[in-house]
């Protein structure tokens, strides 16, 4: 089973590549994706990354609050659309 993360404070020229990476250095990762502004196609500063359920506490615990170049990182799990933003 997969789980979703959110990842929160992303450096706006972040690539999805680079993003799994981060996180696959912690456990496998299945996907990930920048969110970007459907006008300006410029990141918005945060995204998503798919990972096995029985790494996602473990990533969470790992990544939140470490520094990814530069900037300190907010992990926690992705809520599903309609609970509210993040």
């Amino acid at each position: 089973m997969v789980r979703t993360l959110y990842v929160g404070n992303l450096p706006w020229a972040t690539k999805p590549e680079e993003l799994a990476e981060a996180f696959a250095a912690h456990g496998k990762v299945v996907g990930s994706r920048i969110i970007t502004d459907r006008e300006t196609g410029r990141s918005r500063g945060f995204g998503f990354v798919e990972v096995e359920d029985e790494d996602a506490d473990r990533l969470i615990a790992e990544m939140n609050g470490k520094e990814f170049n530069g900037r300190v990182l907010t992990v926690n799990e992705a809520k599903p659309r309609g609970e509210g933003a993040q």
